[in-house]
């Protein structure tokens, strides 16, 4: 990847793994490869410690060392940029219909969810609640949102691929008080929305919004998002877990079309197929993402509520029949939403 197409996107961070210099992108010679991860907002921490030891273990296994470029943001606007040309090797973004749309650009290939175990989805995660300390507007559950006076911070669905998850598990939640109503659940749904203050443009953002600048009085937020406000915080916030909320998987894809292009396809695929190994799963369950192996997240029984109520993509039919209905020009978000 060429300098240039860094100040354009103003996207990437640079990551360096070995020997301190960034050392260009997505090249690969006898003695460094160089690969990008575009991923979205709330997998920094994750993946900076993650790419370390999968410099380790590519240097033990090939004798190569690995520098890893990170690029962060609003998942569905990651998932645009790399359609448009940002260029990635691999794409861990926020949920399976954002990698589809790459595909659906011709940079990926068709089968990609099945190219990895759990659906392509290593770590999974949850929607909770942030409230702050000793929860003075008594938030408990979904309709706690809709009170008047409560301020909800949330991230736009047409950018964020969080705040898409955020959205179903509320109307998960209205759809069973409401006995299938869809009428009854959309007016739950619009409520909720008029009580949010700023709808930002990822969920990196949002969470600025209500820690940083002490905005609104809940953040519905990816589960892992809310611990580390509260270990960064421990005095200041603390977590609800709403009666239902919702199984989301994040998605993990090598872009074919550029691992041809420069020659990093087994370097590409390593770099997801090790977020399985046992080290990974540990160090996804320590920056709060829930271990796709069964073992591993018995061991974290203590950070996680394992009995939640968990509906899944699949209730909505999917993620294409969930775009198309909520979140596409002219859906039910449109429709309900009012700035």
């Amino acid at each position: 990847m060429k300098k240039s197409k860094i100040k354009i996107f103003g996207l990437l961070a640079a990551v360096v793994l070995t020997g301190g210099i960034f050392a260009g992108c997505g090249s690969a010679s006898d003695d460094t490869v160089s690969i990008v991860n575009v991923s979205y907002d709330p997998t920094r921490e994750l993946y900076s410690e993650y790419n370390k030891i999968f410099a380790e273990h590519w240097k033990e296994k090939t004798g190569q060392d690995v520098e890893v470029t990170q690029s962060h943001g609003g998942s569905g606007k990651q998932a645009l940029e790399v359609a448009n040309g940002l260029e990635a090797d691999v794409v861990t973004l926020a949920l399976e219909y954002d990698v589809d749309a790459i595909q659906d650009a011709g940079l990926i290939e068709d089968g990609w969810v099945n190219e990895f175990d759990d659906d392509s989805a290593p770590y999974t995660s949850t929607i909770v609640f942030l409230v702050r300390k000793g929860n003075p507007k008594d938030i408990h559950d979904w309709d706690d949102l809709v009170k008047d006076g409560v301020g909800v911070i949330t991230p736009n669905p047409k950018t964020s691929g969080g705040a898409r998850w955020n959205y179903l598990a509320a109307w998960a939640y209205a759809d069973k008080q409401d006995g299938g109503d869809e009428a009854k659940t959309e007016e739950f749904i619009k409520k909720l929305y008029q009580n949010v203050l700023v709808l930002d443009s990822g969920a990196r953002g949002a969470t600025t919004t209500f820690v940083e600048n002490g905005q609104g009085d809940v953040l519905i937020a990816w589960e892992n998002k809310a611990y580390l406000s509260i270990k960064d915080n421990p005095d200041d916030y603390e977590i609800i877990t709403p009666s239902i909320s919702i199984l989301a998987q994040p998605s993990v894809a090598v872009v074919d079309s550029v691992v041809d292009e420069r020659g990093t396809r087994d370097v590409s695929t390593e770099y997801l197929q090790y977020l399985y190994s046992d080290d990974a799963q540990r160090i996804a369950g320590d920056n709060y993402y829930r271990p796709s192996n069964p073992t591993i997240l018995q061991e974290y029984a203590d950070v996680f509520n394992l009995n939640i109520d968990l509906v899944t993509i699949q209730d909505f039919g999917g993620w294409d029949e969930a775009q198309k209905k909520h979140f596409a020009e002219g859906g039910i978000f449109d429709k309900i939403y009012e700035k």
